[in-house]
This record gives structure tokens, C-alpha cells and sequence, in this order.
């Protein structure tokens, strides 16, 4: 069994610790800033053992060389970006076996945010840094609608127990752009009722389960006719299939 532990970074970016229950091993993803999670392994007293890396903007990347220079650990990142500090370059195909105390992570090519995004999967955990985010998807920095479109479509084929853990705590501002999408979503609504209450409390939102985002998220419901209908009236134009629809939608979220 896995336990994550939740480290915000920066402004609003999380970074996370998979513990295995019953040892003080633990596996950082994507850690921006070396501060906090090294405040965190000593306060819990907990051994790092491996790094997780998505992609290669500093902000998921920059503490790696702090991290890694009194330890020999693995860093584990995309195969197809050029990340400082990486010693086993992973693509979609690859299966990464850690340590006994471990399940297997299931490597999963997840392009658009950048052109070689990937994602990890273990125990019905994806940690997806900047692909899918609560309630929305990541910006395209480097990539293209279509890969992000076809990473996200792949994603919400995974089951709806699925835990989300993304890197940003974007939740409200995402739905606030999903009720201009999808106003009369009930689902949407109350969610969006209930982010705002825990955000007010300063509590996370993050991680969220894919149900949530299958009921909710717009990006995951491009083939809808009530979506296609916004996207169109926003983006003033007939759009063809869900991919149309998805990039016009991406591009309405980026001036929202």
C-alpha cells in the first residue's frame, strides 16, 4: 500500500511523497524546490529513495541536483527532454520496478503540456504533473492540441477510482472556466460550490478522482453536443469532430 504525502512548492505547485506503509521509503515527484521536501523527510524521517519526473520545467525539476548530490538515488524522466540530473530515461513503454517495498509504476507517454510529458501510474495513482489538472488540462508549451487531446482522451480511459494527482492547485479557477463551458452541469455546480468553501478554508483540492473529472472536467467531454455548442458559439465556427472542439476549447480557456 502507498501513501502520498502532499508538499506545496512555489505558489501553488504541489510535490508529492509516495511512502510505502510500514517503511520510511519514499519517492519524490517532480520536486521544483529542494527546501520543503527536505524539511519534510527530516520532520517525518523519511529516507528518499527515487525521484519522479513528468516533464522539464524547472518548476517540476529544479531540485533535483540539490537532492541527489550526497545520494546516489535514480531519477527517472521523460526520455524525449532534456533534463539536467535524469539517470534512467523512461518512455510510455517502460515498467520501473524501484524497490521490493514497491508496486511496479506504469510508465504512460502523456504529450501536449511539452512535446515528452509522461505520467506514472501505481495502486490506481496517476501522477500526471501538468497534463490533466483537476477540473482542466495543461496549457500547450511545446506540445500540440492533438497530443494533449489524444494523452487526455487515454487518460480518461483509466478507471473512475482513480486518484488524480497533479502538480498545480488550479481546481477553482478551472471550474470557474467549466461553468462558462457547461452553466447548466449540476455536478459542475455543486463541485464548484464546494471547491470554493475549501479553498476559502485553505484546504487542497488536489488530489481529485476521474469520476470527478468525467462528470465535470470539459476537456474530458469534447464529444458532448452542449460543449461543442459553447466552444462553437465562443470560437464562432462549425467545428468538425472532438478534436476540433478541443483545441478551440483549449485556446477559449487561454484568454479566459
Amino acid at each position: 500500500m502507498l501513501n502520498v504525502h502532499r508538499i506545496p512548492a512555489f505558489e501553488d505547485n504541489y510535490i508529492w511523497l509516495i511512502q510505502a506503509q510500514g517503511t520510511n521509503k519514499v519517492i519524490a515527484v517532480d520536486p521544483g524546490d529542494a527546501t520543503p521536501v527536505l524539511k519534510t523527510l527530516k520532520a517525518k524521517d523519511l529516507d528518499l529513495i527515487a525521484i519522479l519526473i513528468t516533464h522539464h520545467h524547472a518548476d517540476h525539476t529544479a531540485g533535483i541536483v540539490e537532492l541527489t548530490k550526497d545520494v546516489a538515488i535514480p531519477v527517472y524522466g521523460p526520455a524525449n527532454e532534456n533534463i539536467n540530473g535524469v539517470t534512467h530515461p523512461q518512455t510510455g513503454r517502460d515498467t520501473i520496478a524501484i524497490d521490493p517495498a514497491f508496486p511496479e509504476f506504469t510508465v504512460l507517454n502523456t504529450p501536449g503540456h511539452t512535446p515528452g510529458h509522461i505520467s506514472y501510474l501505481a495502486e490506481g495513482k496517476l501522477f500526471c504533473g501538468d497534463t490533466l489538472f483537476a477540473a482542466g488540462s495543461g496549457r500547450l508549451l511545446g506540445g500540440t492540441a492533438e497530443q494533449l487531446h489524444s494523452s487526455l482522451s487515454h487518460l480518461a480511459t483509466l478507471p473512475a477510482t482513480t486518484k488524480i494527482y497533479c502538480a498545480h492547485e488550479y481546481t477553482l479557477a478551472n471550474l470557474r472556466f467549466a461553468k462558462a463551458v457547461e452553466p447548466d452541469n449540476a455536478l459542475l455546480i455543486q463541485r464548484f460550490e464546494q471547491t470554493k468553501k475549501a479553498r476559502q478554508q485553505q484546504q487542497a483540492t488536489v488530489p481529485s478522482l476521474m469520476q470527478d473529472e468525467l462528470d465535470t472536467n470539459p476537456f474530458l467531454r469534447c464529444e458532448l453536443d452542449s460543449i461543442k455548442k459553447a466552444t462553437e458559439s465562443f470560437s464562432g465556427r462549425p467545428l468538425a469532430d472532438s478534436q476540433a472542439v478541443f483545441t478551440a476549447l483549449r485556446a477559449w480557456k487561454d484568454v479566459f
